[in-house]
């Protein structure tokens, strides 16, 4: 049976399809012009099992019709798409604008659900985008060779409370904490500008007394009720070198529900850098 995979950006949709093709899965892949990375026509070039067509974010009805038109009944999202395309120059069709219109808010889980409703209605059901990727989930407890220290436990303590409810109005999943004081939190911008942000605006009090740590601790949980068909929280080597330029020192995530990509390069990066990362349990 065909699967669908809505592709956003960054190796997410990589990884995916290369595990769906791993299990026997012809893929058509529905590539964003706007997100997409251009990779994905040579991979195709060289599997015959995958299919690439290209479309606009804006383009709900063509995703739907592409579909339909090679039988496709289960799809999965995977990639970043980012939520500030929505105020963008992109023009919806008239599918995507009377959902748009329909919407109490265009927060990520009003937006995307309603999709995935359409979709649903359609007769194509959005799975898991963990499909096929559960291995790669983080599994609870400390992934390093070093622990957090006190601070760092205090900072995480602190942040989860913060993220929690901030994620509760789908607003963001990451804050990023020093001496159990909220630095920067998540918005549109993304969990990798919010660290840059966080590491410039403690950077500005660079020889300023303080009695304060300096040192940033990045938490980023799923939501409370984090919907597993989209936007479930991703780690990359980008966010480990962002990190290290900003200078975070602890990265704290949610177990069983954080995917952690080419995890042995983080764990090594990590290791190198002197930053611990810990898997903490849901409701911790």
């Amino acid at each position: 049976m065909k699967l669908g995979l809505i592709a956003g950006n960054g190796r997410f949709p990589f990884l995916l399809l290369d595990a769906a093709r791993a299990a026997g899965r012809p893929v058509v892949v529905a590539a964003i012009k706007e997100e997409t990375d251009a990779e994905i026509e040579q991979r195709a070039a060289a599997d015959d099992g995958i299919t690439v067509h290209w479309l606009s974010l804006g383009e709900l009805s063509k995703l739907i019709d592409t579909f339909h038109k090679e039988g496709v009944t289960e799809a999965v999202m995977a990639g970043q798409v980012k939520h500030k395309q929505i105020f963008s120059a992109i023009r919806p069709d008239w599918r995507l604008a009377k959902l748009l219109f329909s919407l109490r808010t265009r927060s990520t889980d009003m937006l995307l659900g309603a999709v995935a409703k359409v979709l649903g209605d359609e007769g194509i059901a959005l799975i898991s985008s963990t499909t096929f990727l559960e291995p790669l989930l983080a599994e609870e407890g400390v992934l390093t060779e070093r622990a957090p220290t006190e601070d760092e436990q205090r900072n995480i303590e602190y942040g989860r409370g913060v993220a929690g409810a901030v994620a509760g109005f789908d607003i963001g999943q990451t804050v990023v904490v020093a001496a159990q004081a909220c630095v920067a939190v998540e918005a549109m911008e993304g969990t990798d500008v919010t660290i840059a942000r966080a590491g410039a605006l403690m950077g500005s009090l660079e020889g300023a007394a303080s009695t304060l740590e300096r040192a940033l601790t990045v938490v980023k949980i799923a939501k409370p009720n984090q919907d597993m068909r989209f936007d479930v929280p991703v780690i990359g080597m980008r966010t480990i070198e962002t990190m290290i330029a900003a200078g975070a020192s602890c990265l704290s995530v949610e177990a069983g529900r954080t995917l952690l990509f080419d995890r042995e390069a983080i764990l090594l990066r990590a290791r190198e850098a002197g930053i611990a990362i810990v898997a903490t349990p849901r409701g911790y």
